[in-house]
């Protein structure tokens, strides 16, 4: 047995070895923030600032409480990278719901994501700068955030995702979320106008936006991403939507990431 897990654990580490990826910190200048912002930056093996070649990118962003470098230490997503020729920009959301909150002027993620951190991820790397070399997705907090960015910016991001997206907050009342919109009982017009759910006649019909959406059966936001599949088929818009057994945990989310880089990467081929 000892024999056993050594073999194992010498296969685990020459299997990483395969992936040669680059990752940096760096802390991103918000003007409206009037801070810095930590950021994870994975570029792939082949990566040059002295080459003309561009390179498509993913933001990937992370659910409450966790940071910016929680995909990449948990799951090691700097592999797809490598696999797919592309970037990977893991920005630190500050348990924002990547709003610009309405009750408190120093949460403005969404100003921040989509026009600074895009804008500076433009200028200092070789990217495709348009919307069709751009997806975002993100977990939980993040799969909120990756569809409630999109739906709001159709001219920056041409893919998005969500995995276990709490994609309706208005059955809930944890995670911040009424620091960040002011109380369920005193705003409830706030807590229906910053939901997905509410926000789908933004969402074209005409194929122009990819989209993938998962949740595990065991997931306790399992119930409002499957009204979610409903009112997105009810209205028309393309989507791919995937339900299989797991619950709200990085288990779950390794399988989950895995098949949504491929989606992207695919959308990134076919554009």
């Amino acid at each position: 047995m000892k024999r056993y897990i050594l073999t194992l654990v010498a296969l685990m580490v020459a299997v990483d070895s395969l992936w040669a990826f680059n990752h940096t910190t760096c802390e991103v200048a918000s003007r409206v923030m009037n801070k810095g912002v930590p950021v994870v930056v994975i570029t792939p093996e082949n990566y040059s600032p002295r080459s003309d070649a561009r390179y498509d990118v993913v933001y990937l962003l992370h659910g409450y409480s966790d940071n910016h470098t929680s995909w990449h230490e948990r799951l090691g997503v700097g592999r797809y990278a490598d696999l797919y020729n592309l970037i990977i920009v893991c920005p630190h959301g500050n348990n924002s719901w990547y709003w610009d909150s309405p009750a408190d002027p120093a949460y403005r993620y969404e100003t921040f994501v989509v026009e600074e951190l895009v804008g500076w991820v433009d200028a200092n790397y070789h990217t495709n700068a348009h919307r069709s070399g751009r997806a975002i997705t993100g977990n939980s907090m993040g799969g909120h955030g990756a569809l409630y960015l999109t739906l709001r910016h159709l001219e920056t991001f041409g893919a998005v995702g969500s995995t276990s997206g709490g994609v309706d907050i208005t059955p809930f009342d944890d995670w911040e979320i009424a620091q960040r919109l002011g109380s369920k009982e005193v705003y409830p017009e706030r807590w229906e106008e910053y939901t997905v759910t509410n926000m789908l006649h933004l969402a074209p019909t005409d194929g122009s936006l990819a989209m993938v959406i998962d949740c595990g059966t065991e997931d306790f936001f399992y119930d409002v991403n499957c009204e979610l599949h409903r009112k997105l088929s009810e209205r028309g818009v393309p989507h791919d939507f995937t339900v299989r057994p797991g619950s709200h945990n990085w288990h779950y989310w390794r399988t989950s990431i895995a098949y949504q880089m491929l989606f992207f990467d695919n959308f990134f081929e076919n554009n």
